[in-house]
């Protein structure tokens, strides 16, 4: 992403409020409020649960403050929603703090980080890394390269910033209606994610991946289509997600390191209670193809990307994810 398109980015909130400002009220000559007086809070926990197998659990506490709020329909819900919390897997731990900006019914402006640490554990006959290392064992007199994870328990801090927008938009707000929430959410990010124990090019794992995490810069955007309903189950929708790596390995060429990797998900959502919430995702997800008919016990480095078929579709997993908010 060019530094223009990310400048635009950042400024169109506030160009927005500036080109659709009301009237100004009796009392407040801007025609905006900045009392904060008006502040809730809650706090939540949520359970996800995938077929992977994997597992986390995690609390948070939000707190929603009114910012910048007018009186027409785009401002008056203005405000900025901060959460921090932590989460557990049975690999690690990891403190979180989420800040969403809403300027404008149609944006959000999103920060967000973690840092944590993790841990090795056996488990179905095999091990699963939540941080350490994965780093390439010597050649052998044929020139394939194997894997090793090196790392300790608790051996170093991971940690991540990242910062991005949404444009969302809901049919309801032109047609209004209970039946007539067609919704749409389109939402890009840029974020550094780093192993304290890692230089440069070092790869590394987080919660059990493929091992070919790196410090540097990374991107992620998805578009969320769905419907929304008043009925038990209350939403359907359909995501595309893609995660790029912007920091790129040495000869990464090679092995499609530049290759954006696409998550599709089918979401249910089901609206248990007013406050208690489940959703069933079923995920489909990019592979790479390799010309090697070994490549899985090889180091990903010692891969050769099959270019007349770059790569494949297949099932990922399916996700139930409950969230309850006190």
């Amino acid at each position: 992403m060019d530094t223009k398109r990310m400048v635009f980015i950042l400024l169109l909130p506030l160009l927005a409020q500036v080109l659709l400002a009301e009237e100004p009220q009796a009392g407040n000559a801007n025609g905006v409020t900045t009392d904060t007086g008006g502040m809730e809070s809650s706090p939540g926990v949520f359970l996800q649960v995938t077929s992977s197998p994997a597992a986390k659990f995690g609390f948070n506490w939000r707190f929603t403050i009114p910012f910048l709020q007018g009186n027409n329909p785009l401002t008056q819900g203005n405000n900025i929603t901060i959460t921090p919390g932590v989460e557990f897997t049975p690999i690690d731990i990891h403190l979180t703090a989420n800040a969403v900006w809403t300027p404008i019914a149609f944006i959000e402006v999103v920060a967000g980080g973690r840092i944590g640490s993790g841990w090795s554990i056996n488990l179905f006959g095999g091990d699963i890394h939540g941080i350490g290392f994965n780093l390439p064992e010597d050649p052998d007199a044929y020139g394939f390269v194997g894997a090793r994870h090196d790392g300790d328990n608790f051996g170093g801090v991971q940690w991540q910033a990242r910062m991005g927008a949404a444009l969302q938009g809901d049919l309801a707000a032109f047609f209004p209606g209970e039946w007539n929430h067609l919704i749409f959410r389109s939402f890009h990010e840029i974020s550094y994610a780093a192993y304290s124990r890692a230089g440069n090019h070092d790869a590394w794992f987080f919660e059990n991946d493929d091992g070919e995490n790196r410090n540097g810069f990374s991107y992620r955007g998805n578009l969320l289509i769905g419907y929304r309903m008043p009925l038990f189950l209350n939403m359907v929708a359909l995501q595309a997600e893609a995660d790029l790596f912007l920091t790129e390995m040495p000869g990464g060429s090679r092995w499609g390191d530049t290759r954006p990797r696409w998550t599709f998900s089918g979401v249910l959502n089901f609206s248990v209670t007013e406050s208690f919430e489940v959703a069933l995702i079923t995920q489909l997800r990019t592979r790479r193809n390799f010309v090697e008919p070994d490549w899985e016990d090889r180091h990903f480095t010692n891969r050769t990307l099959d270019t007349s078929n770059p790569q494949r579709l297949e099932f990922y997993r399916v996700v139930a994810a409950l969230t309850y908010r006190f």
